[in-house]
């Protein structure tokens, strides 16, 4: 199939506010719902660019640009379709996208309302068949309705852990360097690092059916650690059976390990409060309070369910007559064999990811606690729990409104992070009058943030909302024009300690390679589906 011209392919975008567009059905063959990403001007920019590159080229090299790839996935079957409803005159102007009736403007009308559809948030970018940032929902009513591991991710239920502390930053200051040491020392960071907590093959299996069940039930964890978690740290779908016998040889040396990419553990000084309210439930009293941040997966166990389920999948494709786009949009009926066993592997694979950012936590404690033995006998004296554990990469089956109707959904997040709105049931009573936290990383030396659910976000975007800051550049590319001794000085610069298993991978990392996290989550705020909280700041960094 010819490529259009960059002029062709502008044609299908429209931008339906300065934050939100939409991409028209007949972007790419087959969409059966319209496509829309959240992004800024700026961040706009970046993501046009990469489709004029890719028209450029002729359609030849690389990842389809991102934009492409939420079309393709608005063409897989059975993603979620929204029919036809009336709108009664006083609600009617309230609702983007529907038109007004001029001829008679008191009149209720039918039209359209494309809010059910292949979304991206402004961290988006090129992967592997779904766009990281990229959520789709598929009903689970409708046989024909597929489940993707290219809409998951290689590194199942990749998240964030955000523990607070009552220390401050002047608490903190005198023993940075020796804290950093001691994270570094306690927590197996790096490709190759191998857990610390003893761990057989048969907690491993235990693991892998109990998630954070088992990480209490061993003293690696609170009791209240789990009621701040999602999905109280347990997927009860998974079974350890499906999980191949390479993957859980992958994963048992792993468990408690942080790895390496982007993932991180930082210290980190609370920097701005947007809303008090919200921050107070959290623990978050005041600017200066010292928390930790601790972004890890499922390491080597959950990249083989995936690659395990893509192979099943390309079989299942072709036995049912699944056409995708994109040859790595491999999927399965949510109801054939291969897609109940994927979910099962899945939901083992997020409970083994649960237990590696809960042992992390414990080892995390230690290193607080020797480090202020002098001031405290314990973590608890550090008043350190959790705040809350969001999951990126994962795909669960949700109820929410569609056509008027709760409807059960497997609702994929890839590179996105769950946003419930205030009141919802599933969400820590502790939140229910401010809606669910969300844990938004930064990259290297930058800042993070937290916000929090909001009901737009439920009606829009299937209550998700950004992961982080999202790459501005690959990893070959940041490895050409970046030097790691010029990220190590320009961390230093800014009085953040750093500690790094593997200093020529930091080059990857550098803040240059990725957007303005501060862009992505304003953008999110301007959208109204999420809302700013509390604003990080690191002053120190623990990679692999």
């Amino acid at each position: 199939m010819a490529v259009r011209t960059y002029e062709d392919e502008l044609s299908f975008i429209e931008e339906i506010s300065p934050v939100e567009h939409r991409i028209k059905r007949g972007f790419v063959p087959g969409m059966s719902v319209e496509g829309v990403f959240y992004v800024n001007a700026d961040l706009k920019e970046l993501q046009l660019e990469e489709l004029q590159q890719f028209c450029r080229n002729g359609g030849v090299g690389g990842f389809l640009p991102a934009v492409k790839q939420i079309a393709n996935v608005a063409a897989l079957p059975g993603i979620v379709k929204v029919g036809a409803r009336m709108i009664p005159p006083s609600l009617r102007l309230c609702w983007r996208g529907w038109g007004v009736d001029r001829a008679s403007p008191t009149a209720a009308v039918f039209h359209p309302v494309p809010l059910q559809r292949s979304i991206a948030l402004p961290d988006v970018h090129s992967g592997y068949g779904f766009s990281i940032g990229n959520v789709a929902a598929f009903d689970m009513d409708d046989p024909q309705a597929v489940v993707s591991p290219g809409g998951v991710g290689f590194d199942i239920n990749c998240g964030v852990r955000l523990i607070r502390t009552n220390l401050t930053e002047a608490d903190v200051l005198p023993f940075k360097e020796q804290l950093t040491q001691a994270l570094f020392d306690h927590i197996p960071v790096g490709v190759g690092s191998k857990g610390i907590i003893p761990t057989t093959a048969a907690d491993l299996e235990a693991a892998l059916e109990m998630g954070m069940d088992w990480s209490l039930r061993e003293g690696y964890a609170w009791a209240e650690d789990k009621e701040h978690c999602e999905e109280y740290g347990r997927m009860l779908s998974a079974d350890p059976s499906k999980v191949s016998k390479r993957a859980k040889k992958r994963g048992l040396p792993q468990l408690g390990t942080l790895g390496a990419g982007n993932h991180y553990a930082e210290i980190q000084v609370v920097d701005a409060i947007y809303d008090k309210s919200a921050a107070d439930r959290m623990g978050i009293e005041e600017e200066g309070q010292v928390v930790i941040m601790i972004h890890s997966g499922s390491r080597g166990l959950g990249h083989q369910v995936a690659t395990d389920a893509l192979v099943e999948m390309e079989s299942a494709m072709a036995r049912d007559g699944i056409r995708t786009n994109d040859r790595q949009l491999a999927c399965a009926r949510i109801s054939s064999p291969e897609g109940q066993n994927y979910l099962a592997a899945m939901s083992a694979a997020a409970n083994f990811a649960w237990v590696n950012r809960s042992s992390m936590t414990f080892l995390a404690r230690q290193a607080f606690a020797k480090t202020f033995k002098h001031c405290a006998d314990s973590p608890d004296d550090l008043d350190m729990h959790v705040i809350y554990d969001v999951s990126h990469n994962i795909a669960k089956v949700e109820e929410h409104m569609v056509d008027g109707r709760p409807r059960k959904l497997l609702v994929h997040r890839k590179g996105a992070t769950r946003a419930f709105p205030p009141h919802h049931p599933l969400i820590p009573v502790d939140y229910q009058f401010v809606g669910q936290p969300v844990l938004i990383g930064g990259t290297m030396g930058t800042c993070s943030y937290v916000l929090t659910g909001t009901e737009k976000g439920m009606a829009e975007t299937f209550g998700s909302t950004c992961h982080g800051a999202g790459r501005a550049s690959s990893r070959a590319k940041s490895r050409r024009t970046i030097t790691y001794e010029g990220v190590l000085d320009s961390l230093a610069a800014k009085g953040i300690s750093i500690r790094v298993a593997s200093p020529k991978l930091v080059m990857e990392e550098a803040p240059e390679s990725y957007k303005d996290v501060t862009a992505v989550v304003d953008t999110c705020h301007t959208a109204g589906i999420s809302n700013k909280a509390i604003k990080l700041r690191p002053i120190a960094v623990v990679k692999g």
